[in-house]
């Protein structure tokens, strides 16, 4: 789960970590109220929608010279900015050409930033640590400074199990350039941002860019958190602070059903039981030249109504041409994917080709379901006849 800037910022302030004072606003008039309780003489009102690229980004019909984070230097200036950027679509290059309208800005105070840099704490699957990642070019996306400066990020991991010490934060410390009291500052501010990580339940906390200020302050001046999913139960504040607005509505529907569900800019649907399944079902199709439309797995429980509750989803995309259900039944029974398959084709009147994979538990009688419905589902072998089936299938009917 995603949260917002000022919700991010709001929540590591808790544990100590050194932030600007800011308000969210909803309004013309609360920003400017927000810009007269925070004093100035410099503030910055900051768009806040679920994406990265922000100040780089545009306004559709706004000032080209003008992004979605802008500083002002009077009380006038914030009226003007929040009244061009509220209700406005910023696109950016993490939104897409379509781009999200912005409900809500952070009015936040000007800083006096002499240093911009970057640093990140994020779980390191392949070793089951948190690793620290950091680099001297600030305000650039990570993955830019990957590619044009390796050289530039510095990595350290942290064992949970004894958590972080003083060593990891000095060695950033160091590895960042900072000296004297900076060092002092980063090692309280690191610490403190561990801290939240680990008992948030968060999978991400990125700060670009941390600043340097003027007096050695080390200062988060953005922040982006992402939280565990499955540890949300224990954090009720946070789920809280979901906003649904900013997350696609088929996503959205399916998490209500427990459907992992992710939309592509494919023509063919897949419905899968199984993450690496649905990862290698996605990966035939496009190897036979077909394109997928999204990533969705069942899961090994799957009932009949959540079975034709995925299927819905899937035909609501309108890039949807052709749909490959593709079934391995262990803990999942084949003639439950039959029976919600066949459902859910009757209740939206199914108008384009279906193509069905079954295997393993109950398949006889899944595919007798299938085959005695009367339905055009294309039946296949193996996995590999089903890529081939469903995109020729596609291709025929354009």
């Amino acid at each position: 789960m995603n949260i917002h800037e000022y919700q991010a910022k709001e929540l590591l302030r808790k544990f100590g970590v050194a932030v600007p004072s800011g308000q969210v606003a909803y309004t013309v008039d609360e920003a400017v109220q927000a810009a007269n309780e925070l004093g100035g003489p410099i503030w910055v009102v900051k768009s806040q929608i679920h994406a990265g690229g922000r100040g780089a980004g545009r306004f559709k019909d706004g000032d080209p010279d003008k992004g979605g984070v802008r500083v002002s230097k009077s009380v006038e200036d914030v009226r003007e900015n929040a009244k061009a950027m509220l209700g406005a679509t910023l696109v950016t290059k993490q939104t897409g050409p379509e781009g999200k309208e912005v409900s809500r800005l952070y009015i936040e105070d000007g800083c006096d930033i002499a240093r911009e840099l970057y640093l990140s704490l994020l779980l390191d699957r392949a070793t089951s640590q948190v690793t620290i990642m950091a680099s001297t070019e600030g305000g650039m996306e990570i993955e830019e400074v990957a590619e044009e400066h390796p050289d530039k990020i510095i990595r350290v991991t942290v064992d949970p199990a004894t958590g972080i010490s003083g060593f990891h934060c000095r060695r950033i410390a160091f590895a960042l350039g900072l000296e004297g009291a900076q060092v002092k500052s980063c090692t309280q501010f690191l610490t403190a941002m561990y801290n939240a990580f680990t008992q948030l339940d968060a999978s991400m906390v990125e700060v670009n860019p941390l600043v340097v200020t003027g007096s050695g302050e080390v200062i988060a001046l953005d922040a982006k958190m992402n939280f565990d999913d499955n540890a949300l139960f224990r954090h009720k504040d946070i789920a809280g602070m979901r906003d649904e607005t900013e997350e696609d509505p088929m996503e959205l529907e399916a998490t209500k059903h427990e459907l992992n569900y992710i939309k592509l800019t494919g023509s063919i649907g897949c419905m899968v039981n199984g993450a690496g399944l649905a990862m290698a079902t996605m990966d035939i199709i496009k190897l036979k030249g077909g394109d997928p439309a999204n990533f969705l797995d069942v899961g090994g429980g799957a009932t009949k109504e959540r079975v034709t509750k995925a299927f819905k989803i899937i035909l609501s995309d309108p890039n949807v041409e052709g749909i490959l259900v593709n079934i391995f039944g262990g803990i999942m029974r084949c003639d439950v994917i039959a029976e919600g398959v066949v459902a859910a084709s009757r209740e939206v009147n199914l108008h384009v080709p279906l193509v069905v994979r079954l295997e393993g538990t109950n398949v006889e009688q899944g595919k007798k379901i299938m085959a005695e419905s009367g339905l055009p589902i294309i039946s296949a072998d193996n996995l590999e006849d089903a890529a081939e089936k469903v995109v020729a299938a596609v291709k025929e009917a354009n």
